[in-house]
């Protein structure tokens, strides 16, 4: 069910975050992410603490990403990371790249 509802998420155009909102690495990545002019309905946040399958959504993250932190970043259908590998990526501008790569920035 965890790796149904995961892969129902990710598609080739769209920016996904799997967060908790309690999370101060996930406000940060979304503080980020919200910087640049992405496309409505190309950027979504999911807020995984509130699902009955939490835990088993984490696992699927680290069998697809090796990590079952949050928050794990897809651009389009690959796993950049999360907080701190976004961080250098919006810096050096190679984040902008990937947007535009999947066409979802206006």
């Amino acid at each position: 069910m965890a790796e149904k509802f995961v892969q129902s998420k990710l598609t080739a155009s769209k920016v996904t975050v799997f967060e908790k909102i309690s999370c101060p690495y996930c406000a940060r990545a979304k503080q980020i992410l919200q910087k640049y002019k992405i496309k409505q309905g190309h950027l979504e946040f999911i807020n995984i603490a509130s699902l009955d399958i939490v835990s088993s959504v984490q696992d699927y993250l680290l069998q697809i990403t090796g990590e079952r932190t949050v928050p794990r970043i897809f651009i389009g259908e690959n796993s950049i990371g999360g907080c701190s590998d976004l961080v250098p990526l919006a810096d050096s501008g190679e984040l902008d790249k990937m947007l535009v790569a999947i066409g979802a920035l206006e």
